[in-house]
């Protein structure tokens, strides 16, 4: 049945791209399927957004269509076997909108997309591209994480916990390699050889180097030196492939390209990564230590924006270089209160225009998703278009993220052990110093507050006497409609 669903799902979401002719690639990551197009005006982007199982669509190098973690990986096969099949495409059925809601979202996300395609953006979204392909293992791997941990304070089946802590860290041990591999691969190297110079990083016997007048330490710079050697790895290759005679570069270029970049990492960009690598660990800990209660307000409240400036990417290796220090990310579940003052403000709209069916039947397709952790089908269908309710749901998760802050700065210190999950998705993957059931609880209360100031804020704040006046009216029969275009907030 489950596979019965999924394919429906491809062979809807196939003609209305403009069938198998129009498709070039066909790729996926955590929560979208990403498909490369020859002609973009076949594609009809209303109709899309009313497929039953689409939570939105974003067009950036790739148009995305976004299907929600899970989800997305069993539909993406259907969808590639349709169309290496050739499948004539069905009659398209009739485009379906939300209104002039959905046409808000629409121009919006135009507007941000021109606003975002700065160089230092698109390079900050380069550097995404090369740790989005290794969240899933960070999220398996720290699901087995929380469990073995859980297994070893109870005392639990003792001979299976070693095994378990080997499958958990085994992937953490070695991530400096796959973030040298993904590194070259998406800045135009040989990919193999950015995971060489990457290992050398990781291998034991650096202990025996001496750099800056001290002994180098195995992982030292950790996933920041690998970024670091990887992308000079590939200005080295380039520098080769120029100058190096092409009956010798075979053998010339790969062997000057290790050999150069695994100087220089060893003798600069493991030193000077590692000190990058301690003042970030350092300062999250001071910053919740010492200002938790604000830190959590600032970073709770701003994270909406910064996903709408596309900042919000440059967080994703310092999520990254925190697991790797400490196992766990704090910032995390602070920014995820982000999330819950969005639910909190979409169910206050839902109360607030009991005639307008459009928007309540957008918010309650989307609010499942919303609750998972997945925002764009609200803030793109609901809270942005209409203006106030996003100000009022970055207060909700800033009143969240002061929460988990505050808590934070009392000693309940904790994070999550992956990144990409996020609202009660997030629960499996918290870990921290006071338990599980005190991590549990202030997690828990921060989304409370959350959904609760979001709510409250939206409800007596969100709307002009003018706006309920336009917007809570009946607009005739209308078929379900997902939301306008998005961007994917984040792996927070």
């Amino acid at each position: 049945m489950s596979t019965d669903k999924n394919r429906a799902t491809a062979a809807a979401i196939l003609p209305l791209v403009g069938g198998p002719d129009n498709i070039g690639s066909v790729a996926h990551c955590m929560t979208r399927l990403r498909i490369g197009l020859r002609d973009r005006s076949l594609v009809d982007d209303a109709a899309l957004r009313a497929v039953p199982g689409v939570l939105g669509v974003v067009e950036d190098d790739t148009y995305q269509i976004v299907l929600g973690p899970g989800t997305v990986a069993r539909v993406t096969p259907e969808f590639e076997a349709l169309v290496e099949a050739g499948r004539t495409p069905a009659a398209q059925p009739a485009g379906v909108t939300a209104g002039d809601l959905a046409d808000r979202g629409a121009a919006l996300k135009e507007a941000r997309k021109a606003r975002n395609a700065t160089p230092f953006k698109l390079f900050l979204r380069r550097i995404a591209n090369v740790f989005v392909p290794l969240i899933p293992a960070l999220i398996g791997c720290g699901v087995i994480a929380g469990l073995n941990g859980l297994l070893a304070n109870l005392g639990w089946a003792p001979a299976v916990v070693p095994a378990l802590a080997a499958i958990a860290s085994g992937f953490m041990s070695l991530i400096a390699v796959f973030v040298g591999f993904n590194t070259a691969k998406e800045f135009g190297g040989t990919p193999v050889l950015g995971g060489a110079v990457a290992a050398v990083i990781v291998f034991p016997g650096v202990a025996r180097i001496d750099a800056f007048g001290e002994h180098l330490s195995p992982g030292q710079g950790g996933v920041l030196g690998a970024l670091a050697a990887a992308l000079l790895a590939v200005h080295v290759e380039r520098w080769c492939r120029r100058w190096v005679p092409e009956t010798l570069d075979v053998l010339v270029t790969p062997t000057l390209t290790v050999l150069v970049t695994g100087l220089l990492t060893l003798f600069g960009l493991m030193f000077l990564a590692g000190e990058v690598a301690a003042a970030i660990g350092a300062f999250a800990d001071w910053l919740l230590a010492a200002g938790g209660a604000l830190a959590g307000l600032v970073l709770g409240g701003l994270f909406l924006p910064l996903v709408m400036l596309g900042l919000h990417q440059a967080l994703i290796p310092i999520h990254t270089t925190l697991i790797e220090q400490s196992g766990y990310t704090v910032l995390l579940p602070i920014l995820a209160m982000a999330g819950a003052g969005q639910v909190g403000a979409a169910l206050a709209v839902y109360c607030r225009l009991p005639r307008n069916g459009s928007i309540r039947t957008t918010i309650k397709s989307a609010l499942p998703a919303g609750l998972l952790g997945v925002g764009e089908p609200l803030i793109y269908g609901v809270s942005l278009p209409l203006g106030r309710p996003f100000v009022t749901a970055c207060v909700g998760g800033a009143a969240g993220g002061a929460f988990v802050g505050l808590c934070n700065q009392l000693g309940v210190t904790f994070g999550s052990t992956a990144i990409g999950p996020s609202g009660w998705a997030l629960f499996p993957l918290l870990d921290g110093t006071s338990g599980m059931g005190a991590t549990v609880a202030v997690y828990a209360g921060g989304l409370g507050v959350g959904y609760l100031v979001g709510f409250a804020a939206t409800y007596f704040f969100g709307f002009t006497p003018r706006m309920l006046a336009d917007l809570d009216t009946d607009p005739g029969p209308t078929a379900p409609a997902g939301p306008p275009a998005a961007k994917e907030p984040v792996p927070a």
